[in-house]
Protein backbone atom coordinates (compact mmCIF):
# COMPACT_ATOMS: atom_id res chain seq x y z
CA UNK A 1 0.00 0.00 0.00
CA UNK A 2 1.03 4.11 -0.77
CA UNK A 3 0.79 5.62 2.28
CA UNK A 4 0.78 9.55 1.81
CA UNK A 5 -0.39 10.73 4.99
CA UNK A 6 1.01 11.80 9.02
CA UNK A 7 -1.18 10.41 11.48
CA UNK A 8 -0.98 11.86 15.11
CA UNK A 9 1.42 11.31 17.21
CA UNK A 10 0.72 8.29 19.67
CA UNK A 11 2.39 6.90 23.11
CA UNK A 12 1.84 3.75 21.36
CA UNK A 13 3.02 1.64 18.80
CA UNK A 14 1.89 2.72 15.36
CA UNK A 15 3.12 1.31 12.03
CA UNK A 16 2.22 1.32 8.45
CA UNK A 17 1.59 -1.24 5.93
CA UNK A 18 1.42 -4.24 8.27
CA UNK A 19 1.07 -7.67 8.01
CA UNK A 20 -2.40 -9.25 9.51
CA UNK A 21 -2.27 -12.80 8.47
CA UNK A 22 0.21 -13.73 11.02
CA UNK A 23 -2.91 -11.91 13.38
CA UNK A 24 -5.61 -14.38 12.42
CA UNK A 25 -6.72 -17.67 12.50
CA UNK A 26 -6.76 -18.28 8.79
CA UNK A 27 -3.08 -16.84 8.23
CA UNK A 28 -4.02 -15.19 4.89
CA UNK A 29 -4.99 -11.77 3.75
CA UNK A 30 -3.55 -8.43 2.82
CA UNK A 31 -1.94 -6.05 5.39
CA UNK A 32 -3.20 -2.93 7.64
CA UNK A 33 -2.72 0.50 5.83
CA UNK A 34 -1.43 1.32 9.56
CA UNK A 35 -2.07 -1.04 12.98
CA UNK A 36 -2.25 1.24 16.26
CA UNK A 37 -1.48 -0.70 19.40
CA UNK A 38 -2.61 2.35 22.28
CA UNK A 39 -0.72 2.37 25.26
CA UNK A 40 -4.12 3.13 27.36
CA UNK A 41 -7.62 4.22 26.84
CA UNK A 42 -6.53 7.96 26.72
CA UNK A 43 -3.90 7.37 23.95
CA UNK A 44 -6.65 5.49 22.15
CA UNK A 45 -9.19 8.95 22.52
CA UNK A 46 -6.39 11.74 22.27
CA UNK A 47 -5.29 9.68 18.59
CA UNK A 48 -8.88 9.14 17.53
CA UNK A 49 -9.40 12.91 18.05
CA UNK A 50 -6.75 13.91 16.18
CA UNK A 51 -7.63 11.59 13.31
CA UNK A 52 -8.01 13.09 10.29
CA UNK A 53 -12.56 12.50 9.35
CA UNK A 54 -11.59 10.46 6.80
CA UNK A 55 -9.45 8.13 7.94
CA UNK A 56 -11.38 4.79 8.67
CA UNK A 57 -11.00 3.01 12.00
CA UNK A 58 -11.75 -0.82 12.75
CA UNK A 59 -10.85 -2.87 16.09
CA UNK A 60 -9.33 -5.87 15.65
CA UNK A 61 -9.37 -8.65 18.32
CA UNK A 62 -7.43 -12.38 18.60
CA UNK A 63 -8.47 -13.02 14.62
CA UNK A 64 -10.84 -15.52 14.98
CA UNK A 65 -13.83 -15.38 13.26
CA UNK A 66 -12.63 -12.98 10.59
CA UNK A 67 -11.73 -12.88 7.16
CA UNK A 68 -9.02 -10.77 6.27
CA UNK A 69 -9.17 -10.22 2.53
CA UNK A 70 -6.16 -10.51 0.23
CA UNK A 71 -5.77 -6.72 -1.04
CA UNK A 72 -5.51 -5.60 3.02
CA UNK A 73 -7.55 -3.29 4.82
CA UNK A 74 -7.50 0.54 4.79
CA UNK A 75 -7.68 3.08 7.03
CA UNK A 76 -5.95 2.75 11.05
CA UNK A 77 -6.76 -1.21 12.41
CA UNK A 78 -6.51 -0.34 16.13
CA UNK A 79 -5.49 -3.83 18.45
CA UNK A 80 -5.54 -3.73 22.14
CA UNK A 81 -2.74 -5.22 23.76
CA UNK A 82 -2.02 -6.25 27.50
CA UNK A 83 -2.69 -3.09 28.88
CA UNK A 84 -6.54 -3.37 27.83
CA UNK A 85 -6.44 -6.95 29.59
CA UNK A 86 -6.43 -6.33 33.04
CA UNK A 87 -9.52 -8.08 35.35
CA UNK A 88 -10.56 -6.94 38.82
CA UNK A 89 -14.39 -7.75 40.64
CA UNK A 90 -16.22 -5.11 40.61
CA UNK A 91 -15.89 -2.55 43.60
CA UNK A 92 -19.81 -2.33 44.70
CA UNK A 93 -20.96 -6.00 43.63
CA UNK A 94 -18.96 -8.81 44.90
CA UNK A 95 -21.30 -10.92 41.39
CA UNK A 96 -19.83 -9.00 38.99
CA UNK A 97 -16.43 -8.51 37.54
CA UNK A 98 -14.74 -6.24 35.39
CA UNK A 99 -12.81 -7.13 32.64
CA UNK A 100 -10.24 -5.07 29.89
CA UNK A 101 -11.46 -6.08 26.13
CA UNK A 102 -8.69 -7.30 25.56
CA UNK A 103 -8.75 -10.15 27.12
CA UNK A 104 -9.88 -13.37 26.21
CA UNK A 105 -13.05 -15.27 26.76
CA UNK A 106 -11.40 -17.93 28.55
CA UNK A 107 -8.89 -15.32 30.96
CA UNK A 108 -12.79 -13.63 31.79
CA UNK A 109 -14.03 -17.26 32.40
CA UNK A 110 -11.30 -18.24 34.15
CA UNK A 111 -11.56 -14.98 36.66
CA UNK A 112 -15.06 -15.71 37.44
CA UNK A 113 -14.04 -19.20 37.91
CA UNK A 114 -11.64 -17.96 40.83
CA UNK A 115 -14.34 -15.39 42.39
CA UNK A 116 -16.47 -18.42 42.34
CA UNK A 117 -19.08 -16.63 40.09
CA UNK A 118 -20.86 -19.33 37.55
CA UNK A 119 -22.91 -17.83 34.32
CA UNK A 120 -19.65 -17.43 32.32
CA UNK A 121 -18.98 -20.72 31.87
CA UNK A 122 -19.41 -20.50 27.99
CA UNK A 123 -17.04 -17.75 27.33
CA UNK A 124 -14.55 -21.00 27.36
CA UNK A 125 -15.87 -21.82 23.98
CA UNK A 126 -15.60 -18.01 22.84
CA UNK A 127 -12.16 -17.88 20.89
CA UNK A 128 -11.93 -14.21 20.81
CA UNK A 129 -11.14 -11.63 23.10
CA UNK A 130 -14.18 -9.92 25.91
CA UNK A 131 -14.48 -6.62 23.52
CA UNK A 132 -14.78 -8.61 20.41
CA UNK A 133 -17.59 -10.78 22.01
CA UNK A 134 -19.23 -7.90 23.76
CA UNK A 135 -19.46 -6.55 19.90
CA UNK A 136 -20.60 -9.59 18.40
CA UNK A 137 -23.25 -10.56 21.06
CA UNK A 138 -21.35 -14.11 20.88
CA UNK A 139 -22.29 -16.96 22.25
CA UNK A 140 -22.35 -21.11 22.92
CA UNK A 141 -23.52 -23.85 24.52
CA UNK A 142 -26.53 -21.92 25.47
CA UNK A 143 -25.24 -18.58 26.09
CA UNK A 144 -24.73 -15.11 24.85
CA UNK A 145 -22.93 -12.16 25.77
CA UNK A 146 -26.89 -10.33 26.76
CA UNK A 147 -27.21 -12.72 29.36
CA UNK A 148 -24.03 -11.86 31.07
CA UNK A 149 -23.03 -8.19 30.54
CA UNK A 150 -23.62 -5.38 32.25
CA UNK A 151 -22.50 -2.39 30.54
CA UNK A 152 -19.35 -1.75 28.30
CA UNK A 153 -17.03 1.18 28.24
CA UNK A 154 -16.49 1.95 24.42
CA UNK A 155 -14.68 4.86 22.64
CA UNK A 156 -16.31 6.28 19.70
CA UNK A 157 -14.72 7.62 16.51
CA UNK A 158 -14.41 11.15 17.83
CA UNK A 159 -12.37 10.20 21.03
CA UNK A 160 -14.95 10.19 23.36
CA UNK A 161 -15.47 7.66 26.09
CA UNK A 162 -19.20 6.63 26.54
CA UNK A 163 -20.78 3.71 28.60
CA UNK A 164 -23.47 1.48 27.25
CA UNK A 165 -25.64 -0.01 29.50
CA UNK A 166 -27.25 -3.78 28.60
CA UNK A 167 -30.34 -2.26 27.12
CA UNK A 168 -27.94 0.36 24.35
CA UNK A 169 -26.63 -2.56 23.05
CA UNK A 170 -29.65 -3.56 20.38
CA UNK A 171 -28.24 -7.08 21.09
CA UNK A 172 -30.43 -9.89 18.63
CA UNK A 173 -28.33 -13.30 17.56
CA UNK A 174 -24.99 -12.81 17.01
CA UNK A 175 -25.56 -8.75 16.79
CA UNK A 176 -25.00 -5.59 18.39
CA UNK A 177 -26.12 -1.76 17.82
CA UNK A 178 -22.78 -0.46 17.96
CA UNK A 179 -21.08 1.88 15.23
CA UNK A 180 -18.89 -0.06 13.39
CA UNK A 181 -15.82 2.11 14.72
CA UNK A 182 -16.30 2.16 17.82
CA UNK A 183 -14.01 0.45 20.00
CA UNK A 184 -15.08 -1.83 23.44
CA UNK A 185 -12.46 -1.06 25.53
CA UNK A 186 -14.28 -2.47 29.07
CA UNK A 187 -16.79 -4.83 29.78
CA UNK A 188 -18.87 -5.26 33.34
CA UNK A 189 -20.28 -8.68 33.61
CA UNK A 190 -22.54 -10.37 35.80
CA UNK A 191 -22.31 -13.89 37.64
CA UNK A 192 -24.24 -15.65 39.80
CA UNK A 193 -22.60 -17.18 43.36
CA UNK A 194 -21.45 -20.63 42.53
CA UNK A 195 -19.28 -23.57 43.99
CA UNK A 196 -15.45 -23.48 42.65
CA UNK A 197 -15.24 -27.20 41.29
CA UNK A 198 -18.29 -27.26 40.02
CA UNK A 199 -17.47 -24.17 37.54
CA UNK A 200 -14.53 -26.02 36.86
CA UNK A 201 -15.94 -29.12 35.66
CA UNK A 202 -17.98 -27.01 33.50
CA UNK A 203 -15.69 -25.56 31.80
CA UNK A 204 -13.39 -28.49 31.45
CA UNK A 205 -16.35 -30.38 29.79
CA UNK A 206 -17.03 -27.30 27.21
CA UNK A 207 -12.95 -27.38 26.54
CA UNK A 208 -13.13 -31.25 26.13
CA UNK A 209 -16.30 -30.99 23.55
CA UNK A 210 -14.83 -28.26 21.34
CA UNK A 211 -11.52 -30.44 21.15
CA UNK A 212 -13.90 -33.62 20.27
CA UNK A 213 -15.91 -31.61 17.30
CA UNK A 214 -13.88 -28.66 16.59
CA UNK A 215 -11.05 -28.88 13.82
CA UNK A 216 -9.15 -26.37 16.68
CA UNK A 217 -5.69 -27.39 15.82
CA UNK A 218 -6.27 -26.37 12.30
CA UNK A 219 -5.62 -22.81 10.35
CA UNK A 220 -9.79 -22.16 10.75
CA UNK A 221 -12.25 -19.10 11.42
CA UNK A 222 -14.29 -20.59 14.13
CA UNK A 223 -18.13 -21.24 13.29
CA UNK A 224 -18.91 -19.78 9.76
CA UNK A 225 -22.64 -19.20 9.07
CA UNK A 226 -25.14 -18.65 11.61
CA UNK A 227 -27.70 -20.87 13.09
CA UNK A 228 -30.83 -20.23 10.95
CA UNK A 229 -34.27 -20.02 12.65
CA UNK A 230 -34.89 -23.62 13.49
CA UNK A 231 -31.87 -25.59 11.97
CA UNK A 232 -28.25 -26.28 12.43
CA UNK A 233 -25.92 -24.49 10.04
CA UNK A 234 -23.12 -26.99 9.61
CA UNK A 235 -26.40 -29.81 9.29
CA UNK A 236 -27.83 -27.47 6.44
CA UNK A 237 -23.97 -27.44 5.10
CA UNK A 238 -23.55 -31.59 5.02
CA UNK A 239 -27.08 -31.95 3.70
CA UNK A 240 -26.15 -30.16 0.86
CA UNK A 241 -22.84 -32.61 0.17
CA UNK A 242 -20.38 -29.66 1.27
CA UNK A 243 -18.26 -31.89 3.59
CA UNK A 244 -14.94 -31.80 2.79
CA UNK A 245 -15.64 -29.60 -0.37
CA UNK A 246 -12.44 -27.39 -1.68
CA UNK A 247 -11.56 -24.69 -3.85
CA UNK A 248 -7.92 -24.19 -3.99
CA UNK A 249 -6.52 -24.75 -0.56
CA UNK A 250 -9.99 -23.97 1.39
CA UNK A 251 -11.43 -26.59 2.53
CA UNK A 252 -14.86 -27.18 4.40
CA UNK A 253 -13.90 -29.03 7.47
CA UNK A 254 -14.54 -32.85 7.36
CA UNK A 255 -14.82 -32.39 11.71
CA UNK A 256 -17.14 -29.90 11.60
CA UNK A 257 -18.84 -28.80 8.49
CA UNK A 258 -19.47 -25.13 9.34
CA UNK A 259 -16.24 -24.03 9.83
CA UNK A 260 -14.01 -23.65 6.66
CA UNK A 261 -9.67 -24.19 6.29
CA UNK A 262 -6.91 -23.17 5.27
CA UNK A 263 -4.74 -26.06 4.41
CA UNK A 264 -1.45 -24.10 3.90
CA UNK A 265 -1.82 -21.80 1.43
CA UNK A 266 -5.14 -20.72 0.83
CA UNK A 267 -5.96 -17.24 -0.24
CA UNK A 268 -8.64 -15.28 1.13
CA UNK A 269 -10.27 -15.12 -1.68
CA UNK A 270 -10.54 -18.67 -2.13
CA UNK A 271 -11.58 -18.98 1.66
CA UNK A 272 -14.33 -16.45 0.98
CA UNK A 273 -15.17 -18.14 -2.61
CA UNK A 274 -15.78 -21.62 -0.83
CA UNK A 275 -18.09 -20.04 1.50
CA UNK A 276 -20.19 -18.66 -1.36
CA UNK A 277 -19.94 -20.97 -2.99
CA UNK A 278 -21.69 -23.55 0.07
CA UNK A 279 -24.39 -20.75 0.77
CA UNK A 280 -25.48 -21.55 -3.04
CA UNK A 281 -25.77 -25.46 -2.46
CA UNK A 282 -27.01 -24.96 0.64
CA UNK A 283 -29.97 -22.32 -0.76
CA UNK A 284 -30.27 -25.02 -3.49
CA UNK A 285 -30.89 -27.71 -1.80
CA UNK A 286 -33.01 -26.80 1.34
CA UNK A 287 -33.84 -23.30 0.39
CA UNK A 288 -32.06 -21.52 3.22
CA UNK A 289 -30.06 -18.68 2.73
CA UNK A 290 -27.30 -19.41 5.12
CA UNK A 291 -25.79 -15.70 6.73
CA UNK A 292 -22.05 -15.23 7.28
CA UNK A 293 -21.20 -15.47 11.20
CA UNK A 294 -17.55 -14.59 10.00
CA UNK A 295 -16.66 -10.95 9.35
CA UNK A 296 -14.94 -10.16 5.99
CA UNK A 297 -13.24 -7.03 5.93
CA UNK A 298 -10.71 -5.32 3.92
CA UNK A 299 -9.95 -5.20 0.01
CA UNK A 300 -10.29 -7.69 -2.56
CA UNK A 301 -6.56 -7.36 -4.28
Amino acid sequence: MTVAVTLPETRGKLTADTPLAPLVWFKSGGPAEWLFAPKDVSDLQNFLRSLPADMTVWPLGLGSNLIIRDGGKPGVTVRLGKTFAGMAPHSDDPNMIVCGAGAPGISAASFARDNALAGTEFLRGIPGTVGGAVRMNAGAYGREMCDILVSAEVVLRDGSLQTFSLDDMDYSYRYSGLPEDAIVVEATLRGTPGNKDAIAAEMKRIADEREASQPLRSKTGGSTFKNPEGHKAWQLVDEAGCRGLQIGQAQVSEKHCNFLLNLGGATSSDIEALGEEVRRRVKEHSGVDLQWEIQRVGNEA
